[in-house]
């Protein structure tokens, strides 16, 4: 009789530790090294920094503040009316869309909270994807293959102008239909439906009419869905109004914030079909006050970046910074070590939540403490106690260009407007204005030109500046005021001056009857 083995169904130990599959992994990180090669992998060093989270383990306050919602727009209100509604169900300060939907329009309409509505521009420029019902005005006698045939004639480049119901300007514009599809066709009731892909802008109402013309029966639009925009579809996690306001329902009666997490999505779930570029913890805050992205703060890259493409700036822990202009190809990436990577677009990432790392340098350090000896001013400029050695090897790049001419002497700072005003001015080649040749000051006008006024003095200069800036800041005063309040404002003022001169003329009558008693 054979012997029955019974398989043991247990985890056993091991020396290895099994990875991970990171195309099971969120957002930004999925398959960060399904193309693990030397060309994608800058350097593996770097300190990490124990501030930030990974996007959907954020407190519910910064998740929310940092959320898109896919939201199924109802038919009849309008885009606007939406968001708004949106807004005030989750008390957030700001919401935005990713491209109008007209009122009776329904489908995937993307609502951008607080942080996240600095990407809606992003996405009302994405493409757009659609489900069309089109109603024919006769039957076609070529039936369903003749509208197959149109509605593939219609692809590419067309011309179209906005329908008259539009709120946009009625101007002629060209826009592209990438793809079509004809889902079904009903010659008997001259109903058809079909799916199209096209750019941000498009009029699916003007296509319907152009349709018609082409076929010579006439059509209109009977209905209009909106299955993707952008980066989101009608798959990816759709939710309705209702949703939203049961989940914020949950969390004010039930404190369960698991809902509010499941209707909004994070931020980075727009920017999944951008090219990325992981940045090293310590350069993270630099590049959220704008700097640009060096090579020593650049950790991993992807394959195929082109220069001048957009690209999205992320942390090792799959957060978006910015979204940037590459400076540089893959293959110069891999290849240089010094240079800039990318400059920012549009930043994202709030300014501070990881700490600053520059100004550690030995320059820089320097620089400070000799800014707290008094060596120099407050602003990091020379004054009379610099050093010599520190005027001849620091090199300012802050510097404006329009100063290398100039070599007046550095004086110390200044404490008022009037030592300013007081001072000589400074002539090109350095010396000061009191000092000119005797030759220029005497020399005698060309002929037919008249003679140049004579140079006004301190005094004047002083006079002329403080009586225009009496003058702008007069005009400053009634900046914006609308023509009624302009009028009521003069009218006020002429009122004044007819009491005043009133007053006076009462003061003299009174003073001549004085004199004749």
């Amino acid at each position: 009789m054979a012997k029955v083995v019974e398989a043991d169904f247990s985890i056993k130990p091991e020396n290895i530790t099994p990875q991970i599959p990171t195309s099971e992994w969120p957002l930004l990180l999925k398959n960060y090294d399904k193309c693990k090669s030397p060309m994608l992998v800058r350097t593996g060093h770097f300190t990490p920094i124990p501030v930030g989270c990974t996007p959907l383990k954020r407190d519910l306050k910064s998740y929310i503040s940092s959320g898109v919602i896919n939201l199924d727009k109802p038919s009849n209100p309008s885009s606007h009316e939406v968001v708004a509604w949106v807004k005030r169900i989750l008390r957030v300060e700001k919401t935005g869309h990713s491209g109008t939907l007209d009122p009776k329009v329904t489908g995937c309409l993307i609502v951008c909270i607080d942080r996240a509505t600095r990407l809606v521009k992003s996405q009302q420029g994405a493409g757009k994807e659609y489900v069309c019902v089109i109603r024919l005005h006769d039957k076609l006698p070529g039936g369903e293959a003749q509208f197959a045939r149109a509605l593939e004639t219609l692809t590419g480049a067309l011309f179209q102008r906005p329908p008259l119901i539009s709120a946009v300007k009625r101007q002629l514009r060209i826009r592209t239909i990438h793809e079509s599809k004809l889902y079904e066709f009903d010659n008997d009731r001259h109903l058809g439906v079909f799916w199209v892909s096209c750019e941000a802008g498009t009029y699916i109402r003007t296509l319907c009419v152009h349709l018609g013309l082409l076929l010579g029966v006439g059509a209109h639009m009977q209905e209009l869905r909106r299955v993707r925009s952008g980066a989101m579809a009608e798959s990816d996690g759709m939710v309705t109004l209702h949703d939203v306001l049961d989940a914020q329902w949950m969390m004010d009666n039930n404190r369960d914030e698991s809902y509010l997490r499941k209707v909004i999505s994070p931020l980075e779930s727009l920017l999944t079909t951008y090219k990325r570029i992981v940045v090293k913890d310590s350069a993270v805050n630099a590049v959220c006050y704008g700097a640009k992205l060096m090579i020593p703060g650049l950790l991993r890259f992807e394959a195929g970046i082109e220069v001048h493409e957009e690209v999205v700036l992320m942390t090792t822990k799959g957060e978006a910074i910015a979204l940037g202009i590459a400076m540089m190809s893959t293959v110069e990436l891999s290849t240089c070590d010094h240079g800039v990577v990318a400059k920012v677009k549009r930043c994202i990432m709030e300014r501070d939540l990881y700490p600053r790392r520059w100004g550690m340098g030995p320059v820089a350090l320097e620089k400070k403490k000799m800014k707290s000896d008094g060596k120099l001013d407050k602003y990091g400029r020379p004054n009379e106690n610099t050093p010599a050695k520190w005027n001849a090897e620091y090199t300012d790049y802050g510097a404006s260009a329009n100063t290398e001419g100039t070599k007046a002497t550095p004086v110390g700072e200044t404490t008022s407007k009037s030592d300013v005003l007081s001072a000589p001015p400074v002539a090109p080649n350095g010396e000061a204005g009191g000092q000119m040749d005797l030759d220029e000051k005497t020399a005698a006008p060309p002929a037919g030109e008249a003679a140049a006024e004579p140079p006004t003095t301190n005094g004047e200069s002083t006079l002329k500046i403080r009586k225009e800036e009496k003058e702008k800041k007069r005009k400053s005063k009634h900046e914006g005021e609308t023509p009624e309040e302009k009028a009521e404002r003069k009218r006020r003022k002429q009122e004044k001056k007819e009491k005043r001169e009133k007053k006076r003329a009462s003061g003299v009558k009174k003073e001549e009857s004085d004199d004749s008693e």
